[in-house]
């Protein structure tokens, strides 16, 4: 049996253990508070804790990394992780799979592929920037094997939060024909990553038999908000809207609520095409994304399910 470590149990920590374990492999969950998903080994455990980390990944063939920091504790939180981990990696043998975002390529001029520059000039890309690096670093002088699967904003069931863009804060007013207050131009095209086929392509990069020390994209939608809600509408017979938060409403809420202010710094995704291109994972991968249809409609019943049980 092939043991794993997955390092959080969050939508995608916790979607991603569930797919091991049903494929039959054994499955250490380490998080701080020792959470689990039924076929779990809980285990507590500190991310940024180098030696703590290298003794749960002893016997691991995988380490995957989908621990995720409070958006206001990137810049103190993610160096030690991605230094813990990669210490692991070393002093286990085990492979290293990062859970990333596009946050490090920037503004884009155009889609962008798994070779667009890291250009990034936000706080928050910057970090995870500098993290892949040093990871590909260590891969380079062969101490390492590392890889990185970065999706685009993700939704599904369970989705939800401040910074969930496509979560519950969107799909809940229009299920009520009532108006989603969003980040950015609702009109224009951006990638949205389906939670499953994100847990698909982590499993399938950690497979990969190729060249590893490369990023692969999640196979996403991309289209527009105003004609999701178009679709909704559509579909479950409701008359929802959409409209964009004025950048001074978002900037006065950050000076209020932290998070928001995070949100405000990368709202620029939101306010230029911002598209994924993941041809290249899908055809050296061999994944595919969900179809869109099937997609929203899983997404849109769990939170119409949820509504019927308040």
């Amino acid at each position: 049996m092939v043991n794993q470590l997955v390092l959080g149990a969050g939508l995608i920590g916790g979607a991603l253990a569930q797919r091991l374990i049903a494929r039959g492999d054994h499955v250490t969950l380490g998080t701080r508070s020792g959470t689990t998903v039924p076929g779990a080994t809980a285990l507590k455990v500190d991310a940024s804790d180098a030696a703590a980390v290298t003794e749960a990944a002893r016997g691991a063939e995988t380490i995957f990394v989908c621990t995720n920091p409070p958006y206001t504790d990137w810049a103190t939180d993610w160096p030690p992780i991605f230094d813990a981990v990669i210490a692991a990696a070393r002093d286990s043998g085990a492979a290293l799979v990062l859970m990333g975002n596009l946050y490090a390529y920037g503004a884009p001029a155009g889609a962008m592929t798994e070779d667009s520059p890291l250009a990034t000039t936000e706080k928050k890309g910057l970090v995870r920037k500098a993290g892949w690096e040093k990871a590909l670093a260590a891969h380079q002088r062969g101490e390492i094997r590392v890889t990185e699967v970065r999706a685009s904003d993700y939704f599904g069931p369970g989705a939800a939060g401040m910074s969930t863009h496509l979560g519950g804060g969107f799909f809940e007013p229009l299920l009520a024909s009532k108006t989603a207050r969003v980040v950015g131009d609702p009109a224009l095209d951006h990638g949205w990553s389906f939670l499953p086929d994100i847990a698909t392509t982590l499993i399938a990069a950690a497979d990969y038999t190729g060249e590893w020390g490369r990023p692969w994209h999640v196979p996403s939608a991309s289209l527009p908000r105003t004609e999701i809600v178009r679709q909704i509408n559509e579909r479950w017979g409701v008359t929802g809207k959409v409209a964009r938060t004025p950048q001074w409403s978002l900037k006065l809420l950050g000076a209020v609520v932290p998070i928001m202010r995070e949100v405000s710094a990368s709202s620029y995704q939101f306010e230029m095409p911002f598209v994924i291109d993941s041809a290249e994972t899908q055809q050296l991968l061999g994944v595919s994304a969900t179809p869109w249809d099937e997609a929203l409609e899983t997404t849109v019943n769990s939170f119409r399910k949820n509504a019927a049980v308040k």
